[in-house]
């Protein structure tokens, strides 16, 4: 057996905490979330960004263009023949949904945003990895044998075992239910008006909602549609090249369909997600879109209200996320809200995901 010797060229910065690739793939991930998806604008950002601040320069042999080859060799980024250009793959989709998900998870607190009274339709119990202690007309099937004898032993006598009440765990468990989702996307061109990007946290949000029920609540349903001028469906691979166009916010269309695709689920719980930052100003009339971006139009709020009341009649929930602060917006959101005998939360930016990620996790289970 032959060794080869070479000089050993770490890939990890002076402290020795991350890795060069791993640094820069999460810079260049956030990178491709503000350029929906280009890999080629993302990569001019990321080498601008390693001239201004050196990002390279710490790490010894490494530079943008092992960066770039790395990328390849791992399989996120590919030559694409037909379009003439270097794309992401599949793989580096998941690993944006995955990101995003993880962001969002990591600023979710206890008892902090999305506090609201549960639905508890549905059935199903699920055992959760907690334990605590035995209460009267607990399920026998839910005891922690191992907890229980540990208990025992550990309050037992030297020469003589007992067990008693007070040594009884019990697992936590959670009563599922099941649960189709919405998620509307608000496009219209506010949502990149004033220097202010609302865009990307509202697709970080629809990824990390995505993989949350791809990876945990598989038999749940989760469709989504963005809405600008018209609406339309998205799927989970188009999420991260999503973009803001010339658009009105036609509010109306985007709960019409989605109130729709709901009407062909057969889950217990049915409800809409809406992330917008504006005003409804459009809806189509006699076949021509009707609009109007100065104040809110009672024409167009009044469809949208009605459009509102009848999901109500339907049993599906509208929860309003509104990223936006002008008052007079706030106050359309809270009479909608009313309209739906549904949710609103007024948030910022920072705290978006936070909002609808606990928000769906309390929606569809309770701690019994």
């Amino acid at each position: 057996m032959r060794f080869l010797y070479q000089k050993w060229a770490p890939r990890f910065d002076q402290s020795g905490s991350k890795p060069a690739f791993e640094r820069l793939n999460e810079i260049f991930q956030q990178l491709l979330y503000i350029s929906s998806g280009d890999v080629g604008q993302a990569l001019k950002w990321l080498t601008d960004l390693d001239k201004e601040y050196k990002l390279t320069e710490q790490y010894e042999n490494y530079g943008m263009a092992d960066f770039i080859k790395e990328l390849e060799e791992r399989g996120y980024i590919k030559y694409d023949a037909e379009a003439v250009e270097v794309v992401i793959t599949r793989k580096m989709e998941r690993s944006l949904r995955t990101r995003a998900l993880e962001e969002v998870f990591r600023n979710l607190r206890k008892d902090g945003a999305g506090q609201h009274k549960t639905a508890h339709q549905g059935k199903g119990l699920e055992r959760e990895p907690e334990t605590r202690a035995w209460q009267f007309g607990d399920d026998a099937h839910q005891f922690d044998s191992t907890g229980t004898l540990l208990n025992a032993l550990r309050n037992s006598p030297i020469d003589q075992f007992s067990l008693t009440e007070d040594d009884l765990r019990v697992y936590e468990t959670d009563h599922n239910t099941s649960m189709a989702t919405v998620l509307m996307i608000d496009l219209s061109h506010s949502m990149i008006l004033y220097g202010e990007d609302r865009i990307t946290p509202a697709k970080k949000v629809a990824m990390a909602l995505a993989e949350l029920i791809l990876s945990r609540y598989a038999k749940d349903s989760l469709e989504i549609i963005a809405f600008g001028n018209d609406v339309w469906k998205v799927s989970i691979d188009e999420l991260p090249y999503l973009s803001v166009g010339p658009y009105h916010t036609n509010t109306l269309a985007g709960l019409e369909l989605a109130r729709h695709l709901l009407q062909r689920k057969k889950h217990a719980n049915k409800q809409i997600f809406m992330i917008t930052d504006g005003k409804p100003s459009a809806m189509y009339e006699n076949g021509k879109l009707y609009k109007n971006s100065f104040g809110l139009d009672r024409k167009i709020v009044n469809k949208v209200l009605n459009e509102a009341t009848q999901c109500r009649k339907e049993k599906i929930t509208i929860t309003t996320f509104m990223i936006a602060q002008d008052p007079y917006l706030q106050n359309f959101v809270r009479e909608m809200t009313e309209a739906n005998k549904g949710r609103a939360y007024f948030s910022g930016l920072n705290s978006l995901g936070g909002f609808v990620l606990e928000d769906y996790v309390r929606n569809r289970k309770k701690s019994v």
